[in-house]
């Protein structure tokens, strides 16, 4: 096998593994940015993943945690670079009901005073649908920790969210 077939096997390889975990991978960017970065942050982590991909161990999680770990990193330093310190909306205002646009900003409103560790697991269980346990992998931290920030968040986020109830 010549080295171009070699790394187009490589490369067809990795997009099958990679397949499966794109779009939470695309539902973490776009909360954690916006959706007009998404897709940015999204080529940026793909590239990231396939340029340490024999750094992926198995025994320390899944290959969606860790892929999902290198978005999160991907977001953050895309934020930071681009000034944007609040994560955008993930709402089509135009086509959605004026109750539902009222409610997902106070939503959005009540995420933007959380921690931006609370804020990630909020949207790393909740919006992307991860396990307590994947979140935990993505987080670089325990369970514990996880629904501890999890529990933490909920009651910062209940009498916001009471208030326009």
């Amino acid at each position: 096998m010549t080295a171009d077939a070699g790394d187009a096997h490589a490369v067809g390889d990795f997009r099958e593994w990679v397949q499966p975990h794109l779009l939470a991978m695309a539902r973490l960017a776009t909360r954690l940015t916006s959706a007009d970065d998404s897709d940015d942050v999204v080529q940026e982590a793909l590239v990231r993943a396939w340029r340490r991909r024999e750094s992926y161990d198995a025994s320390r999680g899944s290959a969606q945690s860790w892929l999902l770990a290198i978005v999160a990193d991907r977001c953050r330093r895309h934020r930071t670079r681009a000034r944007h310190p609040e994560p955008a909306e993930l709402l089509d205002i135009a086509s959605a009901p004026a109750s539902d646009v009222d409610r997902s900003l106070d939503i959005e409103r009540a995420m933007s005073r959380l921690s931006r560790r609370q804020r990630l697991a909020v949207e790393l269980h909740y919006y992307v649908g991860l396990s307590v346990a994947e979140a935990a992998a993505v987080m670089r931290c325990s369970e514990g920790t996880v629904k501890s920030t999890l529990s933490d968040a909920r009651k910062r986020l209940l009498p916001a969210l009471q208030e326009v109830s």
